[in-house]
């Protein structure tokens, strides 16, 4: 079958899940169950896949359904604890007298402190900390899910303390072979991944800086009284000013320090400064921005979560400090068991193992305290005592957080499943390479010398289908190699470009809009999520892909393999 066939079955359950999300605007309860069977359908009789490796990957994808919904689960009972706390109320105060504008709370909770969260954890947790919190402070569901999944893109590529280029691009890549190559030439592993952590934090740092401002105008053109994009520009010093505070340390520490901290540091320097800056007024317009009042808003913005936020009761002058408390131990405790080798040791201890699943090679295993949902259950319970909280409301939180999981779990164990038989569709009779490799070898081979225009959108698509960077990462960064290697090019650069592409796509990856959306209770509207998250993705690959052409071609960088 010749490479354009290949790809077209390949990219078939891709087309079908945008038809049905995003064209006829169907519910991904309705859509999905329909995508995997597509999927299923092309691995077995076009890729000849074995009935029996489909039914593995089938299992892995739902235990990987599980890890995910307690991801869910665990933030959906800190805010529910948070509300019958009255943390909430304080917090939401506390974000008036930092500044009622709409548009700065988008930068400080979402851009800033969704980015630390993301460098301490990974696993598409900022969307699930900050969208929630959102609505918590007035913010519509719909809108909170959108600019929740825009935080998953600069600060991913060092999510999880690194993980997306220690791991992800560590294992995709032949690192013994190139390695032993590198030695040859005078150079080392160590040395190159390096070369590609640099270049990774430079063009996110150049690309991302417009991040906060893309939030605040989507937010202003799509649920704004005024449908305005312009009420959203006139923030634009501000805006610009919030992406560098975070930016400028973010690519400092990517080029002197390595993988493990840009998304931590950029977040930790930013967030003060630009906290205090609003606070004294710094850069900001004389006037401040908000939605109209909520009984304007159309009925498919609100959820139910957030009906019962608005008719919450709240305990009476708890100081903010205490109010924030839990959010900070959440942050403390996940820095602490990535970094601290005998803290993630403890909490690595209790693994529920699933190896070589009917024996097809296939294994997963899930770590529930190392999970971020571990940690947000521990700090749940922990705020039952530090706000002397009522058995009863305790339990209220319990029986929310429960019911809210439903609607997720039936969504996600179609979508999750479908994306592994992709991913393990290599091994086959047919003879082709996996489906999402397929596809980026028909873009290689259609594109030619341009090719570093289209890598971030090759790197993007692994994100889209696995909803994870460090997945895209493994699977397509030797393929991007390849790539470079025959095109005489900047292979390092070329990975690069590979691992920002892979962090945008998280932004359109379609069992993280529905991840994103239980937590804050609102499901049925994914299709409209990724109609409005689909225009920061390509901004973000086709920056960043200028930037490739301009890196190989322009400045002609090169690396120890190109000696």
């Amino acid at each position: 079958m010749e490479i354009g066939t290949q790809a077209f079955f390949a990219a078939l359950p891709i087309l079908v899940a945008a038809v049905l999300l995003v064209g006829l605007r169907l519910p991904a309860k309705k859509a999905m169950p329909v995508v995997f069977v597509v999927t299923t359908l092309v691995a077995l009789y076009v890729w000849e896949v074995t009935f029996n490796r489909v039914l593995a990957s089938t299992i892995q994808g739902l235990l990987i359904t599980v890890a995910v919904l307690w991801i869910i689960f665990g933030a959906i009972l800190l805010l529910n604890t948070l509300k019958h706390s009255g943390a909430i109320k304080a917090i939401r105060q506390g974000f008036n007298n930092v500044s009622p504008d709409r548009r700065v709370q988008v930068i400080i909770i979402a851009w800033l402190f969704g980015s630390f969260i993301e460098g301490a954890s990974g696993f598409g947790t900022p969307a699930a900390i900050a969208a929630p919190l959102m609505v918590a402070i007035g913010f519509p569901a719909l809108a909170a899910v959108m600019i929740g999944m825009m935080i998953q893109s600069t600060p991913v590529s060092f999510g999880a303390v690194g993980t997306p280029i220690l791991i992800g691009v560590n294992k995709g890549l032949d690192s013994e072979g190139i390695g032993a190559t590198l030695q040859a030439l005078g150079s080392n592993w160590e040395t190159y991944l390096q070369i590609v952590t640099s270049e990774v934090a430079i063009v996110h740092a150049v690309t991302g800086t417009l991040i906060p401002l893309f939030m605040i105008i989507m937010m202003t053109r799509f649920f704004g009284k005024n449908k305005s994009w312009t009420e959203g520009l006139s923030i634009f010093p501000f805006a610009i000013f919030g992406g560098l505070a975070f930016t400028v340390p973010y690519a400092l520490t990517g080029v002197f320090l390595g993988a493990e901290f840009p998304s931590l540091i950029g977040a930790l320097v930013g967030l003060p400064i630009v906290t205090y800056a609003a606070k004294k007024g710094f850069l900001l317009p004389k006037d401040s921005w908000d939605f109209a009042p909520k009984e304007e808003w159309p009925v498919h913005w609100v959820s139910k979560f957030e009906m019962k936020l608005d008719a919450m009761t709240a305990k009476v002058d708890m100081s903010l400090t205490k109010a924030w408390l839990p959010y900070v131990l959440v942050a403390i405790i996940l820095v602490i068991t990535r970094v601290s080798d005998e803290a993630k040791a403890f909490v690595k201890s209790w693994v529920i193992p699933f190896k070589d699943i009917l024996g097809e090679g296939v294994s997963y295993s899930i770590v529930p305290l190392y999970l971020p949902g571990g940690i947000l259950v521990f700090v749940a319970l922990l705020t039952y005592f530090l706000h002397r909280m009522e058995l009863k409301e305790m339990k209220e939180a319990f029986s929310e957080s429960s019911k809210v999981i439903i609607g997720a779990g039936f969504v996600l164990i179609f979508t999750i499943p479908l994306v592994r038989i992709l991913i393990n569709s290599g091994i086959n009779s047919a003879g082709f390479d996996s489906m999402p490799v397929a596809m980026a070898n028909f873009v290689a081979t259609s594109v030619g010398d341009i090719y570093p225009l289209f890598a971030p959108m090759v790197g993007a698509l692994g994100a889209f289908i696995a909803g994870s960077n460090t997945v895209s990462n493994m699977m397509l960064s030797q393929f991007q190699f390849g790539v470079a290697d025959a095109l005489g090019l900047s292979t390092a650069f070329m990975v690069a470009l590979q691992a920002v592409g892979a962090a945008a796509g998280n932004m359109i990856a379609i069992h993280n809009v529905v991840a994103a959306s239980a937590t804050v209770g609102l499901l049925d509207q994914e299709g409209e999520t990724l109609r409005r998250t689909i225009i920061p993705t390509l901004y973000y690959c086709l920056i960043a892909g200028v930037l490739g052409l301009i890196g190989m071609y322009t400045l002609g960088l090169v690396d120890p393999l190109m000696k």
